[in-house]
């Protein structure tokens, strides 16, 4: 009888900085779910989602010219 392995990862997709720079969010995620705090895991996805990928276009007021934050007209 054989016995069936554990396959084993050998190379990563990401820098393993950067596994380990998530490790700490991925923990408050998994903190939150537990308690059903919905939105603030929202939050905390998006969080993980903006530290593990710096590149990402975040607007600026440069994209909305004339836009006034709280306008009601």
């Amino acid at each position: 009888m054989t016995t069936p392995t554990t396959p084993r990862i050998t190379a990563l997709d990401v820098p393993a900085e950067q596994v380990a720079a998530e490790v700490p969010l991925r923990k408050a995620i998994a903190r939150e779910t537990a308690l059903g705090a919905e939105a603030q895991v929202s939050a905390l996805s998006l969080s993980l989602f903006f530290a593990t990928h710096p590149d990402v276009h975040v607007s600026t007021d440069a994209d909305y010219p004339g836009w006034t934050p709280g306008r009601t007209a």
